[in-house]
């Protein structure tokens, strides 16, 4: 089941309005995730918006191997995970074919 907490019960999860689980990742507090966003090396990587567009994901290249997802959630507040990318690069599949999301950049 998304969202659910199965077998790793402190295992950061995106919200369930995202409709990708990434494996292994590593929630970031604010602070630290909108630093690492906005550093001057940080690639922007692609950015989606769900068709109410209350909810939007920004995708961060940070490294050659790591990057960072920023969630808006209905109440603009941002959550911050870092993933490997070739864990995001296994679902990104499955969030193109999500039919009420769409990719904005």
């Amino acid at each position: 089941m998304r969202g659910s907490r199965g077998g790793d019960g402190d295992a950061p999860r995106l919200p369930p309005a995202v409709p990708v689980d990434v494996p292994h990742l590593s929630r970031l507090s604010w602070e630290l995730g909108t630093r690492v966003v906005e550093d001057e090396e940080a690639v922007l990587h692609s950015e989606w918006e769900r068709d109410d567009a209350i909810w939007a994901l920004s995708v961060v290249e940070v490294t050659s191997a790591t990057v960072v997802l920023r969630v808006r959630s209905p109440l603009e507040k941002e959550q911050f995970y870092g993933a490997a990318q070739m864990d995001l690069e296994s679902v990104l599949p499955e969030l193109e074919e999500a039919t009420d999301w769409r990719r904005v950049t």
